[in-house]
């Protein structure tokens, strides 16, 4: 396994990258396909102004998924080694996940979980006043709606649901956006209870 050690802002010395190498060594024990870890230091040139005075960024490539964790401290070894936690951690529910026997565990939909439910009953008093529309960017909002202050664009593949819930685990979020490849359908997975997961999918009408 190669480790690749750049610093922003700061300089890491020779003692760090062998620290970085014993450390990181662990990691292969979780995956046993690493072919490389990229370690990103970036210190902040004024120190006082944020507790966080060091972020260390891991990056890990493998033969699946590439994974991703990062961390702030006040000093490089603390930042490292907070990231490192959270990338091992990453690692592990996905190495679990993928022991659990699908058949037990498939994901519940979020139309059978709330199927149960009743609509909730429209208020009598509703205004009937049409919303007033207003640009926010390229979207059209309807009334207080939320404004967006961040927008991105994420290029993919369609895969299987087994797929997607093994790459949201090594990205350590609680839920992935993806196409699936049976349905065609843009879909999201996320994480219920434990080993629990629930999807939603989109299907336009026309």
């Amino acid at each position: 396994m190669e480790i690749v050690v750049t610093a922003r802002n700061c300089d890491v010395s020779d003692r760090y990258r062998e620290h970085v190498k014993d450390k990181l060594a662990r990691l292969e024990k979780h995956d046993h396909h690493l072919i490389r870890v990229q370690v990103e230091v970036d210190a902040e040139p004024n120190p006082r102004q944020h507790r966080g005075a060091v972020h260390v960024e891991l990056t890990a490539f493998s033969r699946g998924p590439v994974i991703r964790a990062e961390a702030s401290a006040e000093d490089k070894m603390a930042a490292l080694d907070l990231a490192l936690d959270k990338m091992t951690g990453q690692m592990r529910r996905a190495a679990d996940r993928k022991r659990v026997h699908r058949g037990r565990r498939t994901p519940i939909s979020v139309a059978a979980a709330t199927a149960s439910i009743p609509a909730p009953a429209a208020p009598a008093d509703a205004e009937m006043d049409a919303p007033i529309e207003r640009q926010v960017g390229p979207i059209t909002v309807l009334g207080d709606g939320p404004m967006v202050v961040r927008e991105k664009v994420h290029h993919t593949i369609p895969m299987t649901l087994d797929s997607a819930l093994y790459e949201m685990e090594l990205v350590g979020h609680d839920f992935f956006l993806f196409v699936d490849k049976e349905t065609e359908r843009p879909s999201v997975v996320y994480r219920r209870r434990g080993y629990d997961y629930g999807v939603i999918a989109l299907e336009a009408e026309h």
